[in-house]
């Protein structure tokens, strides 16, 4: 009998047998590995695009498309919140300024610190553990209560600005649905390619905004039981958690999306690409 129950053990390993050692006869390195290679390719390239610090918007046909990566432009060459194309504190000694610079920390911050995301590149990048019952270089866990890891704790305040975003983007994407009419100027209601694009970009943020942890865990919390929340806040809790159950597909759908939306609004500015008027 105790033969036969250690044979059906599920992959357990001593914590001495060395990194990547386990029983698991499975392609358990596929996952991390395509994570890496995802993540790794969208840090890659929201990067590039925003040191471009040009082509983030497109104006062709009376269209009115800002990319996400660049959005809220505070400065730049569209329409600048603050009236000029570069702000006076930047210094000539660092890179060419780009406006994406000064908003790409928000969201960038706000998915460092999701607690999918920690899951994933904390075993895609760091191997920390490479996946389960995988053996890992550490020999201790002190889990995240000090530095640097305590700062993912500041995801809560990353969400805040996350949902101001999202109203600035499901803004952006109305005026998508604008064209002025190029003999009258008279502006009208109308569809684009590039306003469809804008206005999934910020339906798949939004899934992946209004699923977050902490969010469910803000409209949830401070009660002992579910059943003693009003019908407004349990329906509000049921429809968060509904989006929850989905996180993970919502945060990798909305990532390439972001990415997507910014290449096509490039592509369009570039003249490589035509946005057909749909209506």
């Amino acid at each position: 009998m105790e033969d036969e129950m250690s044979n059906n053990t599920p992959c357990a390993i001593p914590g001495d047998e060395g990194i990547f050692a386990t029983r698991r006869t499975d392609w358990w390195w596929v996952q991390p590995l395509l994570v890496a290679l995802g993540l790794g390719a969208a840090v890659i390239y929201m990067t590039l695009a925003a040191f471009q610090g040009t082509n983030y918007y497109y104006d062709g046909n009376g269209a009115n498309y800002l990319s996400p990566l660049y959005s809220p432009e505070f400065y730049g060459t569209h329409e600048p919140i603050f009236g000029i194309e570069k702000p006076t504190f930047w210094p000539d000694q660092l890179p060419p300024f780009s406006p994406a610079f000064l908003i790409l920390w928000a969201p960038a911050g706000f998915r460092l610190t999701c607690y999918y995301y920690r899951g994933t590149y904390y075993k895609a990048f760091w191997a920390d553990p490479p996946n389960c019952a995988v053996g890992e270089l550490r020999e201790s866990y002190l889990g995240e209560r000090s530095f640097p890891l305590i700062i993912q704790n500041v995801h809560r305040y990353f969400l805040y600005l996350a949902l101001v975003f999202i109203m600035i983007l499901a803004y952006d994407a109305w005026k998508g649905l604008w064209f002025p009419d190029p003999v009258t100027g008279i502006t009208s209601f109308g569809i684009g390619v590039g306003s469809l694009v804008l206005i999934l970009n910020v339906t798949l943020l939004g899934g992946y905004t209004f699923g977050c942890h902490s969010l469910r865990h803000l409209v949830g919390g401070r009660v002992d039981k579910l059943s003693h929340m009003n019908r407004l806040r349990q329906s509000t809790y049921d429809c968060v958690s509904c989006l929850n159950q989905r996180h993970m597909l919502w945060a990798w759908m909305s990532l390439v999306w972001v990415g997507f939306t910014d290449f096509y609004i490039r592509m369009c500015a570039m003249g490589a690409w035509t946005d057909f008027r749909l209506l």
